[in-house]
């Protein structure tokens, strides 16, 4: 099964603003496991970069200056996709600038069916909890820790990880755990060995036994 951990970074929050893409990655994933194949461009948006924008992923206009427009990639983008499930955190806001995207070129939009949204995937599985990327990886134990900048490459490498967690794949520490319970269990040869004790009481405790039944009523062993 082939999927396609996907990000975008942008100029704002809303398409229908004119804001744009800026960056836009993907990551491929075989039954749940990375390839090693990604995509990556960053994005000329044909506008201005507003600060607040820049301040989270940190894409300027300086260097956002000579790389190729949307129209130039659309078509490489679109072949590393092919028609893969993709795997989003927050799939309708990457998936409503992409199609914006399609749109102004007169292409066919992605079909949101299409989408696993792993926002919706930790909802659930950790209801009231915080879904946010750091989030997650701080709860799976995910190194997040050159992640100063939001950047699309990067979050799909960190996502893949923490899809695999939501997924119920490897259970942090469980493998440390397994190995101390068993450390902690002595085996056969490690035990110390003492003779067999015989069955047939001593003279002493047959006398010791008697003095006992002495204080008694009506012990049964005499009837």
């Amino acid at each position: 099964m082939r999927e396609v951990v996907l990000d975008t970074e942008t100029t704002g929050l809303d398409p229908s603003a004119g804001h744009r893409i800026v960056e836009i990655a993907g990551l491929e994933l075989v039954n749940q496991v990375a390839t090693g194949r990604t995509f990556r461009e960053y994005i000329n948006p044909e506008r201005e970069m507003p600060e607040e924008a820049r301040r989270i992923h940190g894409l300027d206009d300086a260097f956002l200056a000579d790389k190729p427009r949307f129209a130039e990639v659309v078509e490489a983008f679109l072949d590393f996709i092919q028609d893969s499930r993709l795997v989003i955190h927050n799939a309708d806001f990457d998936m409503t600038f992409i199609n914006a995207e399609l749109a102004r070129l007169e292409q066919p939009p992605l079909d949101r069916k299409r989408a696993v949204d792993t926002v919706a995937l930790a909802r659930k599985r950790f209801p009231g909890a915080q879904v946010n990327l750091d989030a997650l990886c701080r709860r799976f134990e995910i190194d997040n820790t050159a992640r100063t900048f939001h950047g699309a490459l990067l979050d799909c490498e960190l996502l893949a990880e923490v899809y695999l967690e939501l997924r119920g794949g490897r259970q942090p520490g469980l493998e440390l755990a397994q190995s101390r319970k068993l450390a902690a269990v002595p085996t056969a040869a490690e035990r110390p060995s003492r003779d067999a004790r015989p069955h047939a009481p001593t003279p002493e405790e047959i006398a010791a036994h008697d003095a006992l039944l002495e204080g008694l009523k009506d012990p049964i062993w005499r009837r």
